[in-house]
């Protein structure tokens, strides 16, 4: 799945636990499948912040680059 996807999926999870009315077992494989979804996304915008850096490096200043939060 793209990212995109993902955080779509992600929010729609998150909202079905949110409203109340899951099972024990339902919240717990939303949650699972969540958590998943949270490090796929973090793994793509880590593979995204990579390329930013790889451009930024290759033009004719040097590189300001600041660390990003990826929560």
């Amino acid at each position: 799945m793209k990212f995109e996807e993902n955080l779509s999926k992600l929010e729609e999870l998150v909202s079905a636990m949110e409203g109340g009315r899951l099972s024990l077992d339902d919240m717990m494989k939303n949650f699972e499948e969540g958590k998943k979804l949270v490090a796929d996304c973090t793994k793509e915008l880590e593979a995204i912040r990579q390329r930013i850096e790889k451009v930024v490096s290759g033009s004719a200043e040097p590189p300001q680059v600041e660390p990003m939060d990826i929560v």
